[in-house]
């Protein structure tokens, strides 16, 4: 199953979308100027285990990078999506304490 991922910034989040239009799945996010904190990962139950969390997760950071963006991830799921894609360090806000 494809899912498209388009950002709805008056709601300030991505959205996750089947080929019915249906939303599967959002990660909400705050931006303040080029830094944006993706704050939660909501995947609807009737897709969970369809891959629509890794499909937002890497749609969310590509935008990031494509304007520039540093990314602070408080949301647990992208946080640990992340520690499994190196190839985004580059614009990850890193802190010495973990936020909890």
């Amino acid at each position: 199953m494809q899912f498209t991922v388009t950002d709805a910034p008056t709601r300030e989040r991505f959205e996750a979308r089947d080929e019915a239009g249906v939303v599967a799945g959002v990660v909400t996010y705050q931006l303040t100027g080029a830094i944006i904190v993706y704050t939660h990962t909501e995947v609807e139950p009737e897709f969970e285990g369809r891959g629509v969390g890794s499909t937002l997760a890497r749609a969310v950071m590509d935008d990031a990078r494509a304007r520039g963006r540093t990314v602070v991830p408080l949301c647990p799921f992208l946080a640990e999506w992340l520690a499994k894609h190196p190839e985004y360090e580059g614009i990850v806000a890193r802190s010495t304490r973990k936020v909890k």
